[in-house]
């Protein structure tokens, strides 16, 4: 709990994933940009935004709260991507770069909720 949470992993990565996001939704249609656009960048922000709010609780029930909600706004994101997908506003390469970014944050921040409740 003494670190920052610009030192965590899982806050970094998840940065990583904002930038991939908003960098992907840049060629999504115009009239995406208050729908689809807005909102899996919004569930993107979300994810870093939670562990840093829940780090700096300082309490470990806390933490592992907000990093349950972080991990429901990975789970939408990830949905987002798909649903991007499946309305070809995201290539095949795309999609399979920011999943395998999605299942990189996921994998982190199951292990720092695993370690939260040792």
């Amino acid at each position: 709990m003494g670190l920052h949470y610009k030192d965590l992993i899982a806050w970094q990565k998840a940065m990583d994933l904002v930038d991939a996001i908003y960098e992907a939704t840049d060629t999504f249609p115009k009239r995406e940009i208050y729908s689809l656009t807005d909102q899996i960048r919004r569930a993107a922000v979300s994810v870093p935004s939670n562990i840093a709010v829940g780090q700096a609780h300082y309490s470990k029930r806390e933490f592992l709260h907000f990093l349950r909600h972080s991990r429901g706004s990975l789970a939408e994101v990830e949905t987002q991507v798909l649903i991007a997908h499946r309305q070809k506003y995201l290539t095949d390469a795309q999609v399979a770069m920011l999943l395998k970014q999605v299942e990189e944050v996921s994998r982190i921040l199951s292990g720092l909720i695993a370690s939260l409740r040792e």
